[in-house]
């Protein structure tokens, strides 16, 4: 480890990662360097309300970047089936979400489902949705707590297409959409070229991913290696399969791989998310076969010949039957996956419930789940990450509730803290990121503490305190001998 050599002994100087408060809990980090404890614990907010009419299951949410706010598109049924969107803005000090006007960007009846992204290199959201006649996209500017749409383009999809989904390909700038065409069962995908001086879009030639009788196609982006993924359910036995696709900046055609099975048996309600701390994909799914358990595995993309491979499925959820969509989204500041979900829609003990999962090379393990609506929320729940607030929010259908739209904010529960990354207690002065940092290591004491009890062990908290009873994991700090000193312990 690239420690800087103690100039005391009993105590370690090293390179701080993230501003270092005195008196605070350190554990070295992988690189050598040392921070504090950080760590939150799981918290759901109050479900709220983003309408009252009847939102059927269409609805999708992203997040825009530009404005930090979360957008949600729906079909209103309570008003003629309009397409509708959203804009809400996270509270993270509560885990509260608050919501604009609804802002209509179809005066006609659409489709079930729709799509929605985000453009980052033009700062603008982007829809796909179907009308009777064919399937369309249509760009948004986000502005305060409202929503302007430029002109729908027709994106090259035939009539009456549904089940879609949409992303956004960083490296070359372009929005994609995927979705199952009903006259074929293929499942096809467009790429397109965001215009924000007029919140126009422009489309390449429509592609086919794959031939056959396919579902619930769902795409997302991997950035490592810079190609799409869609996942789908495909052929008779309804197995699950997975296919990368490679975007030309220059013509915004996309080109297409092989497609590859995941999982042999059923795999319905299919989702997926890229997680960019451990490069991968993770998709979810309902195990049809195996009791509608929820599972997720994970998926490496090799950019070379466009090809993916997995490794072994994990499942969150075993308890109770899922009967809708499951739906990844990956939340970076605690580097997890938190998947949401409904069971038992059709047993009339439904509830709305999340899992957390982290990557460990091509596998995942998850925390047990969360329930985060006590009623059925539909089947169809869609969820984005709000990196500035570092909150995952889930907007639903509460059907239990007139069918109305809500969302809630949900923290996910997370600590730097291991079992044998502790190493003691920071000292000398508040230090930059960067800058030389001291810790007062095993037997030393530490005078920069408060309000302790003298003759009690204290144990390092997963969120960074210390206190009398031991967290999960269990690390021992040390005996306080004072009010204001703690012997340190390893």
């Amino acid at each position: 480890m690239n420690f800087i050599p103690p100039q005391d002994e009993g105590r370690l100087r090293a390179a701080a990662s993230g501003v270092l408060p005195n008196g605070k809990a350190v554990v070295v980090n992988a690189d050598g360097t040392v921070g504090v404890v950080a760590g939150a614990t799981e918290a759901v907010g109050t479900p709220v309300v983003f309408e009252e009419g009847d939102t059927s299951f269409s609805i999708f949410a992203t997040f825009d970047s530009n404005e930090n706010k979360i957008v949600i598109s729906y079909r209103d049924n309570g008003n003629s089936s309009y397409g509708t969107a959203v804009v809400g803005t996270v509270n993270p000090a509560n885990n509260s979400i608050s919501f604009g006007t609804a802002v209509i960007f179809e005066a006609a009846a659409i489709s079930d489902d729709t799509g929605i992204t985000f453009d980052s290199n033009s700062n603008r959201v982007v829809i796909v949705y179907g009308d009777s006649n064919t399937g369309k996209g249509i760009v948004g500017t986000v502005s305060g707590t409202g929503i302007s749409f430029g002109t729908a383009v027709n994106c090259g999809f035939g009539s009456e297409i549904g089940a879609f989904s949409a992303t956004f390909d960083s490296n070359v700038n372009k929005v994609v959409f995927a979705c199952r065409d009903p006259a074929t069962g293929n499942v096809v995908a467009v790429a397109g070229t965001v215009n924000p001086s007029n919140n126009s879009i422009t489309f390449g030639s429509v592609a086919t991913a794959n031939n056959g009788t396919n579902y619930f196609p769902y795409c997302t982006f991997d950035s490592n290696s810079n190609r799409v993924v869609i996942a789908y359910t495909h052929g008779s036995g309804q197995t699950g399969y997975a296919i990368v696709g490679a975007v030309d900046s220059s013509n915004s055609n996309i080109t297409f791989g092989t497609h590859v099975e995941f999982e042999t048996g059923t795999a319905y309600y299919i989702g997926a998310c890229f997680d960019s701390t451990s490069n991968k994909v993770v998709i979810s799914y309902v195990d049809n076969g195996d009791s509608k358990k929820g599972k997720a595995v994970v998926a490496t993309v090799d950019p070379s010949d466009n090809s993916i491979t997995y490794g072994s499925a994990g499942t969150f959820e075993s308890s109770d039957p899922i009967d809708g969509y499951t739906n990844p989204v990956y939340d970076s500041n605690t580097n997890t996956v938190v998947i949401g979900y409904e069971v038992n829609q059709h047993s009339g003990d439904g509830a709305g419930r999340f899992g957390t999962g982290t990557v460990t090379g091509t596998s995942i393990s998850f925390s047990s789940p969360t329930e985060f609506e006590s009623g059925r929320v539909g089947e169809k729940l869609n969820g984005a990450y709000d990196s500035n607030a570092k909150k995952v929010v889930f907007a639903y259908v509460d059907d239990e509730d007139s069918d109305k739209g809500k969302a809630v904010v949900i923290q996910a529960g997370f600590t730097t803290l291991t079992a044998e990354n502790y190493i003691g207690m920071s000292s000398g002065g508040q230090v930059a990121s960067g800058s030389s940092a001291t810790v007062d290591i095993i037997g030393t004491v530490n005078a920069e503490q408060s309000s302790l009890t003298a003759g009690q062990q204290y144990f390092v908290q997963t969120d960074g305190t210390i206190g009398l009873t031991a967290d999960d994991p269990s690390v021992f700090a040390g005996t306080a001998i004072s009010a204001t000193k703690l012997l340190v312990k390893t």
